[in-house]
């Protein structure tokens, strides 16, 4: 099969079906790119799409759906829970098979560039692609938001490494990296108190002393009337999804709030929903080899 890549682009669109059904259309019909999820949400106002295959079948299919994204989204219309920078917001490239780190990051520079050319757009690398430290982390890079980066953009610490240095009119800036394999993590609370969940999310990242290779946010989800807290795992290896749910319910105790529930958005690796039914089960010395879809996949 050659190199495989993973890629999760995010779109600031989660309402209209019929633009987000446009937008993914490049990662459906392009040959050598596998669309395998995507997942959409009216109060964060966004689509998570999952797509593998190809590096170059993978660039090529993420230029154009980037291309129809800027034609569809006009950020200044655009309201959501979410955080967001731009249109085609984020777009993470994760090293999959016979591909290591270092070729995620040439990916994501050709991939950067070629979309700041084609279409204007200012363009940050984050994460394992950071040209700057303080790059490194998402949440540095996307502080302000759209309404923010038209300032911040200005700034010389804060120029682009590609693109102009002034936001696209309509699509913003993008963000895009390489990374490992992230889980996106999220925990319904039955209040629609937005302070508990901010507090809640506050202890459990890392940024605030919470749990390593945890970032969290509160958000609201106002056609449910109650609030979540967001989640992103980023090394599920090192910090358990059981562990951070068990804490998000030890604190909302506090404040006589239950959990209704979660969610994961997009794909993840099967090792971490094993981890967790271990954990609540108390299931004694279990490994990955008893679980039978692992073996059939060897």
């Amino acid at each position: 099969m050659g190199k495989i890549v993973e890629c999760v682009p995010n779109f600031s669109e989660g309402r209209d079906m019929k633009k987000v059904e446009r937008i993914i259309a490049p990662f459906i019909i392009t040959d050598g790119c596998k669309l395998l999820d995507y997942s959409t949400d009216k109060d964060h106002n966004r689509a998570v799409v999952t797509v593998i295959g190809n590096p170059d079948c993978v660039r090529r299919a993420v230029v154009e759906a980037v291309g129809i994204a800027i034609e569809e989204i006009d950020m200044n219309k655009h309201t959501g829970g979410h955080p967001r920078m731009g249109a085609a917001d984020v777009i993470p490239f994760i090293p999959i098979k016979d591909m290591d780190m270092e070729e995620a990051i040439t990916l994501a520079n050709e991939t950067a560039k070629e979309i700041a050319d084609k279409y204007g757009l200012p363009i940050y690398l984050y994460e394992k692609a950071a040209t700057l430290k303080e790059r490194e982390n998402l949440a540095n890079v996307r502080k302000g938001q759209y309404e923010g980066i038209k300032e911040k953009i200005l700034k010389p610490e804060w120029k682009p490494d590609y693109g102009p240095s002034e936001v696209h009119p309509t699509a913003g800036a993008s963000i895009i990296g390489a990374r490992m394999p992230l889980i996106a993590f999220n925990i319904n609370l039955g209040t629609n108190q937005r302070w508990i969940a901010d507090k809640i999310a506050r202890c459990i990242r890392h940024i605030s002393g919470g749990f390593r290779y945890t970032k969290a946010m509160g958000v609201d989800l106002e056609e449910r009337g109650i609030v979540q807290v967001s989640i992103n795992m980023t090394d599920f290896t090192n910090t358990a999804l059981y562990r951070v749910f068990e804490t998000v319910k030890f604190e909302a105790k506090r404040y006589g709030v239950p959990v209704v529930g979660s969610e994961i958005i997009g794909l993840t690796p099967m090792e971490a929903l094993v981890d967790s039914a271990v954990y609540y089960m108390q299931i004694e010395d279990f490994n990955m080899n008893q679980v039978l879809e692992s073996r059939l996949l060897e």
